[in-house]
């Protein structure tokens, strides 16, 4: 039997050198790394199959109602220590590995981080699997199996160049491919009616099909048997060609699309790619679960009853008039039955007030695109502005602002309101405007249909997995059981003044700060001090997240630490270290990875100021990278612009690891001070408030800070004036205008002098490190609220209606 393998050390040894001999045909001393890699996942997985089967079978057994989450982006990182942690296996594995001379953590690094994503919205949807299985819910994931991932950032003369990520290079051991499931995705062609007893039946001639391969990844629980399911689909051509195709063409268009994640769509052939990306595993994922329910129930009456399609942001909204596809056109139901089961069915989560971020999709390329689609979007939109007029009259402008069909314009965001039973936001100020701001109409419309659930992240990768250290510490003061109870750590509270609990998170962070300056040392070739801040800020490169903000501080600190010399003996080291992806075609955020690469050269190699500032930008920041990251940090940057970031998951697993929030009144930030106190973060800025007042009283001039600021001027002019000699002429002349002709439209210069302050309240307050120490604690103590545990029961509790699978 394979669980009999990890019994005991001896037994696995055995059986492991010899399974590595067998597979390879040469002494286990000879094998390399990745082949000895290959064969302990391929034990872990086989000693998995068992639970996967049994889950499956429960499942049915129990005839439990299933969600399955559609995101494009699943960003789990390596799965080698998080599955044998929850397996219980680790140390039994980790042991044994060290009998044979291996260090388990270079057997991991042969894996490849997963490429199915590229932030925040990838690594929340990782996070909620591991908790769905955790918790014993019957939820499973849909993606697509992007053969190149998002891309692999190289950094060239400080510039971001994108490479393929070929993280299947070596082949991903965790899936299986199911090929006998495949499905066939139509694309154009022709919508065909004709009269049949009396009923219109509808076809679909002419189509173009694309082979939708599904790969299954096992979704392993902690402490259960539960073994959920990611599946991702690789497009592959029909066995068929189509008449009149130069095949070579047909092939390469095929593929591109599980080629990449997000390409760029800023060409009417780029959002063409993105719309098939959309339907693609929207079609293929929900024809699956559309067949595993009619082989267990023999009707989809009952779909709603027992299924939920969950719809993460709007790029799976074809989810909506797909089902209604499926239940008008193949079981031949009436409209009202078909809507009313979708509607039933689907939930939606919103991630985004950016009106740049929200989808909507040209009609003249989706409707050749998906025809048949198209004609049911038509009829829902129809449906709805009926509704409307009803409601408001025929002249009432809500009646084409809240269409999701005008101005030639499909709104995905429209038809998953109108589409799904539950509309929600990811924190709380978040949903606040979402009702009260962007989606105010539609509240008012559907009340009961919008609510809110603060995001989370997994404790088990963020604290147990990824800082030992920590582990050790909690276990000591709080208990093992924080593990399965993560609101044990509020228990922390009462050691907030305790001088040895105190000494002893310094050691940690010490510990985790030594174990990241090492790694940045090797890999960067940048060697910092571990008794530096760790001012840290690692997220997507976007304009609202106000990175740059962050790099003009740094100049400021520039200027000060070589000119003023009481400022340079008062300031206690700091260390900047950033991490970002910006968009291959976001101009804009590429420069300011640039403008930090380039601030950090002239930083670091002034010896004047580089032992009290030192800057780093890492490279190819990913979650492996972040898993040595966020347990260094000394201080968390969420400096937002306030109303823009819907919630946040870095912010909580920094402050799972002790880190001090810096940043401002906006996502989850709020609820971190609620619960942490005010008093244990630094907070500055406008208010979501002022932001809007801003925008809608247009009163913000930007020239007028910078004519009147010497010390902003000085900085802006620094960008254009020649201070930065290795660099083009004008190379970052479009930073300086997008501040200044083009508005400043998130304000950072207006936020600029109040960030100033408080970066200087930080710096002095860390030299306290008895007051620090105990803002560290409160920190940890209350940061249980942002476990995904938490986030996901209230999901199944409240939204799709769960229950927990019960195992014999």
């Amino acid at each position: 039997m394979i669980e009999n393998i990890f019994s005991e050390k001896k037994t696995f040894i055995e059986t492991y050198t010899k399974r590595v001999e067998y597979v390879y045909g040469k002494r286990f001393n000879e094998t390399t790394d990745q082949q000895k890699y290959v064969v302990l996942v391929t034990l872990v997985k086989d000693y998995i199959s068992q639970n996967w089967i049994e889950t499956n079978d429960v499942i049915k057994k129990q005839q439990l109602k299933q969600v399955y989450y559609f995101s494009m982006e699943f960003l789990m990182g390596r799965l080698l220590t998080n599955n044998l942690m929850n397996l219980g296996l680790y140390p039994v594995v980790n042991e044994s590995l060290k009998s044979l001379g291996l260090d388990i953590n270079e057997i991991e690094s042969k894996e490849s981080d997963i490429g199915l994503g590229n932030g925040g919205l990838g690594r929340l949807a990782a996070c909620f699997l591991d908790s769905i299985a955790s918790l014993s819910f019957p939820g499973h994931g849909n993606c697509i199996r992007y053969k190149s991932g998002f891309f692999k950032q190289k950094l060239i003369d400080g510039n971001q160049v994108e490479l393929p990520d070929h993280w299947l290079e070596e082949g991903f051991v965790w899936e299986v491919r199911k090929a006998d499931e495949s499905v066939l995705v139509p694309f154009y062609g022709v919508i065909n009616r004709k009269e049949v007893d009396g009923k219109c039946q509808i076809s679909h001639h002419k189509a173009t099909y694309v082979k939708a391969v599904p790969y299954d990844v096992p979704i392993v629980g902690h402490n259960t048997k539960t073994v959920n399911t990611l599946t991702i689909w690789s497009a592959e051509p029909c066995e068929d060609y189509p008449e009149g195709v130069d095949v070579y063409e047909y092939e390469h268009s095929i593929h591109k699309i599980s080629e990449c994640l997000y390409p760029d769509d800023s060409t009417d052939e780029g959002k063409i790619l993105r719309l098939k990306q959309q339907y693609f595993f929207v079609c293929a994922g929900l024809c699956r679960i559309i067949n595993k329910h009619k082989a267990l129930y023999h009707t989809l009456e009952n779909f709603h009853e027992k299924v939920t399609l969950h719809i993460n942001d709007t790029h799976p909204t074809l989810l909506i008039p797909e089902l209604m596809r499926i239940l008008l056109d193949e079981e031949n139901m009436k409209w009202d039955k078909a809507w009313y089961i979708t509607k039933k069915t689907c939930a939606y989560t919103n991630h985004t007030i950016l009106a740049e971020a929200s989808e909507k999709w040209p009609i003249h390329l989706f409707k050749p695109l998906l025809p048949r689609i198209y004609e049911i979007i038509t009829e829902i939109n129809q449906y709805f502005n009926q509704e409307l007029t009803k409601q408001f009259g025929i002249d009432n402008p809500k009646v084409n602002s809240l269409a999701v069909i005008n101005n030639g314009l499909i709104h995905m965001a429209h038809l998953c309101i109108i589409g799904s039973f539950s509309v929600n936001g990811v924190a709380a100020l978040h949903t606040q405007l979402l009702k009260e701001v962007e989606m105010k109409d539609f509240n008012e419309i559907y009340p009961v249909k919008f609510n809110n659930k603060t995001n989370g992240i997994t404790h088990r990768r963020w604290a147990y997995h990824c800082n030992p250290q920590l582990t050790d510490f909690l276990n000591k003061y709080v208990g093992k059981e924080w593990i399965n109870d993560i609101n044990r750590l509020k228990k922390l509270n009462s050691y907030a003044h305790d001088d040895e609990v105190k000494k002893a998170i310094f050691k940690v962070k010490q510990a985790r700060k030594k174990i990241l300056a090492d790694y940045i040392e090797r890999n960067e070739g940048i060697k910092i001090d571990i008794n530096s801040i760790f001012d840290i800020q690692v997220k997507r490169l976007h304009e609202y997240k106000r990175q740059l903000m962050n790099a003009l501080h740094i100049m400021y600190l520039y200027n000060k630490l070589k000119e003023d010399q009481a400022f340079y003996e008062s300031f206690y080291p700091q260390t900047f270290i950033f991490g970002a992806k910006a968009a291959g075609s976001y101009h804009i955020a590429k420069k300011v990875i640039k403008l930090i690469n380039t601030i950090a050269d002239v930083v670091n190699n002034d010896l004047d100021v580089n032992e009290k500032i030192k800057v780093v930008f890492v490279e190819n920041y990913n979650v492996s990278y972040a898993e040595l990251i966020f347990p260094a940090a000394n201080i968390s940057e969420q400096i937002s612009t306030a109303s823009k970031e819907a919630s946040g998951t870095g912010n909580m697993k920094f402050m799972m690891n002790g880190a001090v929030t810096l940043g401002t009144l906006d996502g989850a930030n709020i609820e971190i001070i609620e619960l942490a106190g005010i008093e244990n973060a630094f907070i500055f800025g406008l208010t979501a408030e002022e932001v809007n007042g801003y925008y809608q009283n247009k009163t913000y001039h930007s020239k007028d800070i910078y004519q009147n600021d010497p010390e902003i001027k000085r900085i802006l002019d620094q960008l254009v004036n020649g201070f930065f000699k290795n660099v083009r002429d004008n190379e970052f002349k479009d930073i300086y205008d997008n501040l200044l002709d083009q508005g400043d439209h998130f304000f950072v210069l207006k936020d600029f002098k109040a960030y100033v302050e408080v970066q200087k309240k930080a710096n002095e307050t860390y030299r306290n490190q008895d007051k620090w120490l105990e803002m560290v604690l409160k920190n940890i103590a209350n940061s249980s609220f942002f476990s995904s545990d938490r986030t996901i029961t209230q999901y199944a509790d409240e939204i799709w209606n769960l229950n927990k699978m019960k195992f014999d």
